[in-house]
């Protein structure tokens, strides 16, 4: 038998189809510009974050224009992403203290980025945790807007690689953990140990203002 189709019918399922595909790229289309548009805010957020953090390590005070006192650093060592950048206190015309960004990958919910602020004379200026996923009322602690625990570091000198004291107090160390959460803190204590490991291994040419086209701390 015979069917006949209903060239209306037709049509109204063709149109609808190409409206479907239609709204299927659009959707597409608006879901990869949200994506896009959402990493690009993340990491201008991020930015914004460090900018503010970098001075209230070394105030402008000390230098003005510390943000474009800039360093490249081969930061396999710091457990960031390589090429990262560093900065420069330069106060007439030297070096005061360096700025190390480094990455914990020992945090409770994920990595925890941070700056640590070194004075030329190795003692901490001091740490800001920039972005971090810990526990809120827990682990969020190490932020400054949290609490001031942070502060602990500023004016603290390590002694050495294998300085005991350089641990939170449940490890033998000087610097408190919080009440019901002790991994946290302990990875900050560490991540700072690796900046103090890194300037040390490079305190040289971090110390020397970075006026060439190109430094790199290798």
């Amino acid at each position: 038998m015979e069917i006949n189709e209903n060239p209306t019918t037709t049509q109204s399922i063709s149109k609808s189809a190409v409206g479907i595909g239609l709204f299927a790229v659009l959707s597409a289309a608006v879901i990869a510009i949200t994506q896009v548009t959402t990493v690009d805010r993340i990491d201008a957020n991020v930015r914004e974050a460090e900018s503010k953090a970098l001075y209230e390590i070394f105030p402008a005070s000390i230098d003005e224009q510390l943000y474009d006192h800039r360093i490249e650093l081969d930061a396999g060592q710091l457990n960031v992403e390589t090429g990262i950048t560093g900065y420069q206190a330069i106060q007439n015309n030297q070096v005061v203290g360096v700025i190390l960004p480094v990455t914990s990958s020992q945090g409770y919910s994920g990595d925890i980025d941070l700056i640590v602020g070194i004075n030329a004379d190795s003692s901490i200026a001091g740490v800001r945790v920039i972005s971090h996923k810990e526990t809120p009322g827990l682990g969020d602690k190490i932020d400054r807007a949290k609490s001031d625990w942070i502060e602990s570091f500023r004016g603290t000198r390590r002694q050495g690689q294998d300085d005991s004291n350089w641990a939170v107090k449940k490890d033998g160390g000087q610097f408190d953990q919080f009440t019901g959460a002790t991994i946290t803190p302990r990875a900050v204590v560490k991540a700072t140990s690796v900046a103090l490991d890194y300037f040390e291994s490079h305190k040289n040419l971090l110390l020397s203002p970075a006026n060439r086209e190109k430094s790199y701390a290798e």
